[in-house]
């Protein structure tokens, strides 16, 4: 057996990408914090499972139906409730990480995701009505998003920028952070208020670029199947690690701020022809995160075999991506459609989310 410890020692945090009512009341997530996860992520879809799943809302729901008019401020009192207290589970990991590690994420509404101001309203108040410093507000890595998050850094907030589907994306979010941390420091923040992370996500990759790939037909089309995700995460990581230890972060390091950590999110494996740990493994390097649902955490105690791996076959990562773009299938445009899919996605959670509200 694995521990997630394991992945510590190697500097990566593992979080789980589930929340439920079930998974609190039940102490499953008090496990798993005790087994060594770091962090919870939530979105729409998560929440959706969670409140149409778990026999743990309905008396509450029903509550709310007779008090509460509007179906979203219903949904709000439920899983502010759940956020509330994965963060309470999380604090003293939270705090013996000096504000690195321990942290839940909540995300804004995904049709504010074009809306640069109401985003940044929208953050706002959800840290507020939360209350907890081991909140991160997810937002969108639509262009509108992305103002806003540089916004929000400016003000110090803490938060995670999901929804990343290529490098260009990636770079163009760690750009945002240097700008909003200066931005905060300039104004006399503390730096160690900051705390920001970016969400790669790496199964839709292959999803998309596998399904190009088969189309093409061709040996040459078919042997690059299932290596794109781990491809772009690979280059992900090195220009993190040119950015945040070089010269562009130094000034910002020498005042303490943190650096803006890769989240691998999007990584149980959709694909049965391929692992279970397809984007574990290959991916285990110091600061990182990897967000994790239950099932692939379950597999990572069974059989993980976690080893220095992140940095490994770069040259063989970049070739990669060369070759699909030889191909026609160039990685920033498959990156804009899936998030717009991504998007799309859960936006249709969230609004299957506020119809079981009502």
């Amino acid at each position: 057996m694995t521990t997630y410890a394991e992945y510590k020692r190697l500097g990566q945090s593992l979080w789980l990408d589930n929340l439920s009512r079930s998974l609190l009341k039940e102490g499953g997530l008090a496990r798993y914090i005790e087994a060594g996860v770091s962090g919870v992520t939530s979105n729409p879809t998560i929440f959706h499972k969670a409140v149409s799943e778990s026999p743990y809302y309905r008396e509450e729901l029903n509550r709310l139906k007779a008090s509460e008019p509007d179906p979203e401020k219903r949904y709000e009192a439920l899983v502010i409730e759940d956020i509330r207290a994965a963060c309470d589970l999380l604090r003293p990991v939270h705090e013996a990480s000096a504000g690195d590690d321990g942290y839940v994420s909540l995300e804004v509404a995904p049709r504010l995701a074009h809306d640069s101001a109401a985003t940044v309203a929208e953050a706002k108040r959800l840290t507020a009505l939360v209350g907890r410093d081991n909140l991160l507000i997810k937002v969108p890595a639509t262009p509108a998003g992305v103002a806003a998050f540089e916004q929000l850094t400016a003000e110090g907030y803490r938060l995670n920028i999901t929804l990343l589907f290529s490098l260009d994306q990636t770079r163009r979010v760690f750009e945002a952070y240097l700008r909003g941390a200066h931005a905060w420091l300039a104004r006399g923040g503390d730096a160690k208020r900051l705390k920001a992370v970016a969400s790669l996500f790496l199964s839709r990759v292959d999803t998309l670029a596998d399904q190009r790939l088969e189309a093409i037909g061709s040996a040459e089309a078919l042997a690059l199947r299932g290596k794109s995700a781990v491809a772009m995460a690979k280059m992900a990581y090195h220009h993190y690690q040119a950015l945040f230890h070089g010269p562009a972060f130094a000034e910002l390091k020498q005042h303490g701020v943190r650096p803006q950590y890769l989240l691998w999110a999007s990584t149980g494996t959709k694909n049965p022809a391929y692992s279970d740990l397809h984007y574990v493994e290959p991916l285990v390097g110091p600061e990182t995160i990897n967000t994790l649902p239950d099932k692939t955490l379950l597999a990572v105690a069974d059989h993980g075999h976690p080893q220095p791996t992140l940095t490994q076959g770069l040259a063989e990562a970049e070739v990669h991506l060369a070759r699909l773009e030889a191909l026609g299938i160039a990685p920033e445009p498959l990156g804009e459609q899936l998030q717009v899919e991504g998007l799309r996605l859960f936006s249709q959670s969230f609004d299957q989310l506020i119809d079981l509200m009502r």
